[in-house]
């Protein structure tokens, strides 16, 4: 049997901590219980990165990992979404916002391609707040 990849022992570590042997302090919380420790965990990161502390990054953005795992196992239990279906979000996003890689528009410059990516997200907000 093959080894598992770092992401579905990290998946798998979630399941557990949440499952019926799992953390009772890992199952009481929410997402508002947990958001003053995703806003802990960033400004972390952001201090680490002001100080160009590489080793400290690293730390940092696992902790950010952490929370948007918690998040998502959170939401799993609800059947609202689960990791993959982020994942999935943000490739499609990536793709969407990347014309210039993913598709035939031309760019000449960054600003350009910022330009872009800033009318792609007025037009995806624009066509989400039509859903609602």
């Amino acid at each position: 049997m093959s080894k598992p990849t770092k992401f579905i022992e990290l998946k798998e570590l979630f399941q557990t901590l949440h499952g019926p042997n799992g953390c009772l302090w890992d199952k009481q919380q929410t997402h508002k219980t947990l958001l003053k420790y995703l806003r802990e965990e960033v400004d972390e990161f952001i201090f680490a990165v002001k100080q160009n502390d590489l080793a400290n990054m690293q730390e940092e953005l696992g902790d950010i990992l952490l929370q948007v795992m918690f998040h998502a196992q959170i939401a799993s239990k609800t059947g609202r979404f689960d990791v993959e279906d982020v994942i999935d979000g943000l490739v499609k996003k990536l793709k969407r916002r990347h014309p210039h890689v993913f598709g035939k528009v031309k760019v000449s410059s960054a600003r350009q391609i910022v330009r872009n990516w800033d009318q792609i997200k007025k037009l995806e907000k624009k066509q989400l707040a039509k859903k609602v």
